[in-house]
Formats: structure tokens, sequence, C-alpha cells
């Protein structure tokens, strides 16, 4: 993807995201997102259960909040709070 930007898509249901800067953070791969109420509270148990922060939460457009983290065996882990 030769973009600048997040580019999302909505295939049936199920969202599919595409995001440029994804190696450059540690993603070099598909990540599965988990649909979240509290995308903050989320994260901070699964950094206190051992996991560390792998990104931040950032909004990707129109309020859809997104994150992850990276496990204690190196799986990252993404989370999705929709708007």
């Amino acid at each position: 993807m030769a973009q600048p930007y997040d580019v999302g898509f909505d295939v049936a249901g199920q969202d599919v995201g595409l995001d440029p800067h994804g190696h450059s953070q540690g993603m070099p791969g598909p990540t599965g997102y988990w649909h979240v109420d509290g995308i903050r509270r989320a994260s901070q148990r699964l950094v206190a259960a051992g996991a560390e922060v792998q990104q931040e939460v950032r909004d990707v457009g129109a309020g859809k909040l997104i994150a992850s983290v990276k496990d204690a065996d190196g799986n990252v882990i993404g989370l999705v709070q929709p708007a």
C-alpha cells in the first residue's frame, strides 16, 4: 500500500485495515484486532498481565480507536474500539 494514511474496508461485516507504517511499528504481517468497549482499560490490563505496548491508542478516523500490545511470547495483539 503506497498511501501515507490508513485505509479501512468493511467486507461482509469484517473490518480489514491497511496501515502503510505497520512495518516501522513492529507489525510485519497481519494482526488480529479484538473489539473492546474501553480500549485504554483493556490495554492497561494486558500490560499489567505482562504485555508491552506495541502501539499506543490512536484515532484512525471518525473516532475509531486502535492500539496493540506484544505478549510475553512476542505475539502482537490488536485492540479496536469502534466509534
